[in-house]
């Protein structure tokens, strides 16, 4: 009996050892977090400011465009084959400019705004990383991403796994 009563005890022990060892994972919305951050606003106001650049940059372009192909139109009988021909390819020119302009202002702007977001995001990941180590959780995944936003560097193998693989770790 007294046998069966110190193997329970044991197995208890090994029991609440291994619970309490146990990683322990919690979860974030960046997303959410961005938004309500106080520097959104600074943000969208430049990316605005930038996108009313662009847009009066290629207003500009659509406006000399229009100009130079009315220009063509009201004097094109009075033109030589050679001045035609030239006017034609200066306004084949800047259709192509406009159209490059147009294709290439989305990923002007998705520059711009991840150049603008990225203080922002390392913000988040470091307090989130604060609070991670303070709250002594092992793991922080996104909910908006399913990623890791904060891994202990305990349960990291990474080095193992090089190792392993004959690389050296640096």
């Amino acid at each position: 009996m007294k046998i069966k009563h110190l193997l329970t005890i044991i197995a208890f022990s090994i029991f609440s050892i291994t619970a309490n060892a146990q990683s322990k994972i919690g979860t974030v919305n960046v997303n959410q977090v961005l938004t309500q951050l106080p520097e959104i606003a600074d943000v969208e106001k430049a990316l605005k400011s930038y996108t009313d650049e662009l847009d009066a940059t290629l207003k500009q372009k659509v406006d000399t465009y229009n100009t130079k192909l009315e220009l063509f139109k009201e004097n094109a009988n009075t033109y030589s084959d050679v001045m035609k021909k030239t006017m034609g390819e200066e306004l084949y020119n800047l259709e192509t400019d406009i159209n490059k302009f147009k294709q290439n202002g989305a990923t002007l702007t998705q520059l711009k705004r991840d150049e603008l977001l990225r203080p922002l995001y390392k913000k988040i990941s470091d307090m989130i990383a604060i609070v991670a180590k303070e709250q002594q959780y092992s793991q922080i995944l996104t909910l908006d991403g399913n990623e890791f936003a904060y891994a202990d560097e305990k349960y990291d193998i990474s080095k193992i796994v090089l190792s392993r693989l004959g690389v050296k770790n640096e």
